[in-house]
């Protein structure tokens, strides 16, 4: 007996468009992207101080985009810088600027660079 559902142990990862779509309009708009990373930035920050290192970061951002995203060179993000580079990223990811992003435009490599950002 064959089995055709997926690979065991490769769970799938929920559409993003369907997880983070809050006006159900099939595409995801900046204050969607901005809520959800909003609501990651809080689920890294387990010691409540407002800022993000290196470490809480998990690998979102290389060294390199830490520090371009770190203007007071503190080695931190606030929430303020953290989502001014979700929405660099949400502009790379939008090259018709209609400023919503659509399932392929999530695929791209800057879509996936923003998706890191938001689970």
């Amino acid at each position: 007996m064959a089995f055709s559902g997926p690979a065991l142990g490769a769970p799938k990862r929920a559409d993003p468009v369907k997880t983070f779509d809050t006006d159900n309009d099939g595409t995801l708009d900046l204050a969607e992207v901005k809520k959800a990373a909003s609501a990651l930035f809080t689920k890294l920050n387990p010691d409540q101080d407002g800022t993000l290192d290196a470490r809480e970061l998990r690998g979102r951002l290389n060294a390199k985009e830490l520090a371009a995203a770190d203007p007071d060179h503190d080695g931190t993000l606030t929430l303020d810088e953290y989502l001014a580079v979700v929405e660099q990223r949400f502009n790379a990811a939008n090259p018709d600027k209609d400023g919503t992003l659509d399932a392929k435009e999530l695929r791209s490599p800057a879509g996936r660079a923003l998706l890191r950002l938001m689970r």
